[in-house]
């Protein structure tokens, strides 16, 4: 607890929501760029020690034949345009995962990373054309504009020790833009001869998919059959494939359980509890997985293996290239390699800051910056790392030493926007305090997820009232998960003094039997002004919350017996109880415990050391505010 109260650390970066479906995209991703960097290494290490048998085995073919039909790729393709089309249909589960729930679910949020991320990619586009002007090199503009999402995480990991957790989000979204915008670059200006009865073919196949999804079906076997078909026909077509992954990523539905589900999901596991028989196990699989969006069950399934096996397979297959102090010079003295190198290291940013200023000053404040200046600059430094997305279009626009060229330019790129980012970092750390609080939060209004405000007049409070921080929780006094939350949230209360605390009942009575009857036992002792020496017994005793074992508690409070009775049996607490689980529904809250910090839901765990982070991060940006 020794943290200095300005410092937005690694912790609270990552602990603040590191359970989140988001956080753990993240999380995937930042490791998986070790794993990138090292196969990249290998390829390096390989092309130099043997770049005729790097490119022999690169280049063997690999056929696949049903009946008379066949496709005969390269394995070096196979990578590019078949695993690579997973990745890019993980990419679009993300970013239906965020529009749909994440970040971008407020549609006003989408203005600035999309101008950010358009502008981030046509200034570096712009720098290599006018390098390359002139030149036959100028058609592989395209792979000066990509970022890739993994190192760029990682790097972020690795100099952003200070950064506020945003920071992560306003990056995601900014390479979620710029995959589908390069996506659409590498099916536009990268295919070969267009064949149009083969795009058409795809075109209806995709049209198949989106008639199935409408009616309901449900089946993932029939949506890979499709896919594959479309995949082959794209393939035929001329234009790349991998535009399939990404159009049924986009097309993917994420949603939050509902409660309704979850107590279904629970009616058929006791059913099977007592009668265990193939059928209602059938059910209940079926029963949990409907809970579940689709958009989360893939992505739990594909992405460690496009973050831990595709992307550095893609490495391991392009990242192979010479780099003798012949090959060096040349490539520093070529159009190319400079114009990628100044794309990425100077354009990225140039792009990604200058779209964000415009954007606020022209909307007059409608548009807020999601995170401070500072953070804003990391983010464009970072975003200067092309890998992943611009090796493919290199691939597709040039052959020879001028690949060798833009290789070398793409990989140069990632060393100088690490350094870079470094020296930004570096400066916002030696900026006083308060100034460096503002260029870190910036004084955006954050998306309160939090469906009924806390009311004074109404909540149970903890803390001073009017504390910059309030911390509310949603609970059940059998929930054993609540009575470990329960220690934690009196260290909370212990260490910050400026913490309000508030407690609101979720009982979960398909699981939790006694956990109606003890929350309105609380109310009950609320109506004799003891609610929260109740709530402490209660949760002290979670397994005996039985009529007589509330009645024991009431006399052991001193409390009007007769009264308290008389109040517990007529129901007396009911419709607070209720209140609060209505407005549980209305936060998309399924489960106990769950926190929401200044209105803000903390999906991360609930040990100290994560909701100690996520106060201090709610507290720094209330001091900004102020």
């Amino acid at each position: 607890m020794s943290m200095p109260a300005g410092d937005f650390t690694a912790q609270t970066a990552s602990e603040a929501e590191s359970h989140s479906p988001l956080r753990d995209f993240l999380r995937t991703e930042t490791g998986s760029a070790a794993v990138l960097v090292a196969a990249a290494v290998v390829a390096l290490v390989w092309a130099n020690v043997a770049l005729a048998d790097y490119e022999a085995f690169w280049r063997t073919r690999l056929s696949v034949e049903a009946g008379s039909y066949g496709i005969s790729l390269e394995l070096r393709e196979w990578v590019n345009s078949g695993l690579m089309t997973l990745f890019f249909f993980v990419v679009g589960l993300e970013a239906r995962r965020e529009f749909d729930m994440g970040e971008l679910r407020d549609r006003r949020q989408l203005a600035l990373p999309i101008a950010a991320g358009v502008c981030g990619m046509l200034v570096p586009v712009a720098l290599y054309l006018v390098i390359n002007a002139g030149r036959e090199t100028a058609q592989g503009w395209g792979a000066a504009m990509s970022t890739d999402t993994a190192i760029a995480l990682g790097m972020l990991a690795v100099v952003g020790r200070r950064m506020p957790p945003g920071l992560r989000v306003l990056i995601l979204s900014l390479t979620v833009i710029d995959d589908f915008l390069a996506l659409a670059v590498i099916a536009v200006a990268y295919s070969d001869r267009i064949s149009v009865p083969a795009l058409l073919t795809a075109v209806g196949v995709f049209v198949t998919v989106l008639v199935f999804r409408r009616y309901g079906i449900t089946r993932g076997v029939v949506y890979a059959l499709l896919a594959l078909v479309a995949w082959i026909a794209l393939l035929e077509s001329g234009v790349d494939p991998v535009v399939i992954g990404l159009a049924m990523g986009l097309i993917t539905y994420a949603y939050p359980a509902s409660r309704s589900d979850l107590e279904h999901a629970t009616g058929l596991f006791r059913l099977f509890r007592e009668q265990p028989t193939p059928e209602l196990e059938r059910l209940v699989r079926e029963g949990i997985a409907s809970a579940i969006s689709p958009n989360d069950r893939l992505q739990r399934m594909y992405h460690p293996w496009t973050s831990h096996v595709v992307v550095p397979l893609f490495a391991l297959a392009n990242a192979g290239i010479p780099v003798g102090g012949e090959e060096l010079a040349r490539a520093f003295a070529s159009p190319v390699t400079l114009g990628i190198l100044v794309a990425f290291v100077l354009g990225k940013p140039i792009g990604i800051v200058g779209a964000s200023a415009l954007a606020a000053f022209l909307s007059r404040g409608r548009i807020q910056l999601p995170v401070g200046w500072g953070a804003l600059i990391t983010a464009g430094t970072l975003a200067g790392v092309g890998f992943t997305v611009s090796l493919l279009i290199a691939t597709l626009a040039f052959d020879g030493t001028r690949l060798e060229d833009a290789k070398i330019g793409i990989l140069a790129a990632v060393v100088c926007s690490f350094v870079l980012s470094q020296a930004v970092t570096a400066l916002i750390g030696l900026l006083p305090r308060r100034v460096r609080l503002r260029a870190l939060v910036g004084e955006a209004d954050m998306i309160i997820d939090l469906a009924v405000p806390v009311d004074p007049d109404r909540d149970h409070f903890r803390g001073p009232r009017d504390a910059p921080v309030t911390l509310v929780e949603y609970g059940d006094y059998e929930c054993p998960h609540c009575g470990r939350a329960e220690t934690v949230v009196r260290e909370l209360l212990g260490d910050f003094r400026d913490l309000c605390y508030v407690w609101r009942h979720l009982p979960l009575t398909d699981v939790h039997v006694h956990a109606q009857l003890a929350s309105e036992a609380a109310e009950v002792a609320g109506l004799q002004g003891r609610f929260w020496d109740m709530h402490d017994v209660l949760i002290s005793h979670q397994g005996a919350l039985r009529f007589d074992d509330l009645r024991g508690y009431a006399a052991d409070l001193g409390l009007d017996p007769e009264r308290f009775e008389r109040d517990l049996r007529a129901r007396a607490g009911a419709v607070r109880v209720a209140e609060d689980a209505e407005s549980a529904d209305l936060s998309g809250v399924v489960g106990t415990p769950t926190f929401f910090v200044n209105g803000r839901r903390h999906h991360g765990a609930y040990d100290v050391e994560s909701l100690s982070a996520a106060v201090r991060a709610a507290r720094e940006r209330a001091a900004v505010a102020a």
